[in-house]
Formats: structure tokens, sequence, C-alpha cells
């Protein structure tokens, strides 16, 4: 799976993920540091990357416009540094591998993951 990780969220996971066998690079290596959330989610659909935040923002632009694509994973800890959450993002990464491929928002927690399907407004979002 390729993974873009959000401004919002430390370079430090780009390691994390990669060790983990997937491909990853930090948004601030491939555009602006100032960009708008809608030229992350146009990059990443682009290029068939998974977005990996700890913005809100994200699900509420895809439901707003119908999005297919691209799946974003939100993190929703009061610390979501690598070395507290890695192993919460790559567990979801290989349990929701498919949903991710086919289009999904899955906002995690430490207790639990919210998987909404795409297009997020058949559901009422």
């Amino acid at each position: 799976m390729k993974v873009v990780i959000d401004m919002n969220l430390s370079p430090a996971w780009v390691s994390f993920v990669k060790r983990a066998g997937h491909t990853a690079t930090h948004w601030s290596s491939v555009g602006s540091p100032n960009a708008a959330d809608r030229e992350i989610l146009d990059w990443a659909r682009q290029n068939d990357y998974v977005v990996f935040t700890h913005d809100l923002d994200f699900g509420a632009i895809l439901a707003a416009t119908d999005a297919n694509s691209p799946s974003v994973v939100q993190i929703r800890t009061q610390d979501p540094t690598p070395i507290l959450c890695a192993e919460l993002l790559l567990d979801i990464l290989r349990r929701y591998a498919q949903e991710l491929s086919s289009g999904a928002l899955i906002s995690v927690d430490e207790d639990r993951a919210r998987v909404r399907l795409f297009p997020l407004n058949r559901d009422g979002i």
C-alpha cells in the first residue's frame, strides 16, 4: 500500500510505514507545506496513495465532494507519534487493506476503528 503522511504528522512516520513493507512519503517531500487539504487529496488520488492524517477536514471534504478516492486514515489520539501509535496504524493498514483499496475513510483511536466506505454521503454524513 502507498501512504502519504499529512503535514500535521511527523516525517518520522515514513520509516515506520516503510519498515512494514509499504511505500510511504511525507507530504513535505512532494508538495508545499502550505498546500490546501484539497491539493493533498488530489495528489493522493492521482498517485494512488492513502492519506494518513490527524486532521478531520479530509473527511468533510470527501463527504462534500461525494468522492470515491483517495482513502483516508484519520488517527484520533492525543499523542499521534509513531513511537506510541505505529502498531495501531500498521494494524489498520493490514486489517482494512481491501476497504482502503476500494475507497474508505477510517477514523482510528486507541479503542476502535470506524470504517466508512465511499461515497461517504450515502451513509448520511
